[in-house]
């Protein structure tokens, strides 16, 4: 039962996911993540109660699956943190191993209806070598994924620190989350032959990551809010009005002298990324990071900094939280949106947690949200 628990719990954080307004890229990745592990414990309790042998064109399609779970990991990373590759040539590197495997497995799926039994029913009979060379390239690619991500978790916290940027809290204990579940996970695969043990670590792990999700609630769905509200398209005022709220830096010449970006073309994004913020309010994207939208933009996330940093004096989650407020403080005055608490609001706006919201508000009016909105009241 609990085999069939973690099924239908990682098909309804997909279903979640999927059904989610604005998807990012890694709402997609966390999508065929869940779907693999639902397709991978499915397989494996078909197995385990012996209801394979009835559909046996299913036989040894779940042997190369553990090698997908480390590479989704390290893209889910990557992306989050905007430390993935720009070649797309590099990326499918990471799958070599797993489209090796099958096309080695065609012979295996090729033969008959009782001989696939026949195989399978004494432990890889005549694939001996090929099942040895399995089983230590799984352990060896988890153990490294895992680590790898890792890796970049801490390159990540480090930069954001150093640039005294705004950290995302809940999405760093998200990715600790996802990171030490698979490394568990890992040390198990490692350390023990015995299946049953292992799928119910990885069952534990999709409990896990269920419970922690819903809990924080802009993981798996757009907003708090259970009436997500439909923004219309908003005055959000000029972003120079930062000026009179941020204490703007002066940048030196010097620090982009060596860049590659030319005046004319940095005018064009600049002008491409108002579109974005103000017209199709792409700030609301909670998950929004300057890969995803340098991406988005077509240009390098250095030169996207840089013209943010040029043109604005601030950095990318000034910039960004600057279009949430402003559009926070246009909701509130909705009468409709009186019912709805400022949290959610708050969510809606594109903010992913209450002490970020909170800190960027009072930075930008001088007032905490609720000073704010009874100070409306009062008027």
């Amino acid at each position: 039962m609990i085999f069939i628990a973690g099924i239908s719990i990682a098909l309804f954080i997909s279903f979640l996911l999927i059904s989610k307004k604005n998807k990012s890229n890694t709402d997609q990745i966390l999508i065929t993540w869940m779907l693999l592990t639902a397709i991978h414990l499915f397989l494996y309790y078909i197995t385990y109660t012996k209801d394979i042998f009835q559909y046996p064109f299913l036989l040894g399609i779940e042997l190369p699956m553990p090698l997908l779970h480390g590479v989704l990991l390290y893209l889910y990373i990557a992306t989050v943190t905007s430390q993935l590759p720009q070649k797309k040539g590099l990326l499918i590197l990471h799958f070599s191993p797993i489209i090796a495997t099958y096309l080695y497995l065609i012979t295996f799926f090729m033969l008959s209806v009782e001989e696939k039994i026949y195989v399978i029913k004494n432990n890889g009979a005549g694939y001996e070598l090929f099942s040895s060379i399995l089983s230590i390239t799984i352990s060896i690619s988890g153990a490294i994924y895992v680590l790898w991500s890792y890796i970049l978790l801490r390159k990540y916290k480090r930069i954001v620190h150093n640039n005294n940027q705004e950290s995302k809290k809940v999405n760093t204990k998200w990715l600790q989350l996802l990171i030490g579940g698979l490394g568990v996970i890992w040390i198990v695969v490692i350390f023990t032959e015995k299946e049953p043990l292992i799928f119910l670590s990885v069952v534990l792990f999709v409990f896990s990551i269920s419970f922690y999700g819903i809990k924080q609630g802009n993981i798996f769905t757009l907003t708090k809010s259970d009436n997500p509200i439909k923004t219309q398209s908003t005055e959000i005022k000029p972003i120079h009005k930062l000026q009179k709220i941020i204490a703007i830096k002066e940048v030196p010449k010097e620090k982009y002298a060596k860049s590659g970006l030319k005046e004319e073309a940095s005018e064009k994004l600049f002008q491409e990324l108002t579109l974005l913020m103000t017209d199709k309010t792409i700030y609301q994207n909670g998950e929004l990071s300057v890969g995803e939208l340098a991406s988005i933009l077509k240009v390098h996330p250095n030169y996207l900094s840089q013209i943010i940093n040029e043109r604005e004096g601030i950095n990318f989650y000034e910039y960004v939280n600057y279009f949430r407020v402003e559009e926070f403080k246009r909701l509130i005055t909705i009468p409709k949106n009186q019912k709805i608490t400022l949290l959610s609001l708050a969510y809606d706006c594109g903010f992913n947690s209450k002490s970020s919201f909170n800190r960027y508000f009072k930075k930008s009016t001088g007032q905490t949200p609720s000073q704010y909105a009874a100070s409306l009241t009062k008027n």
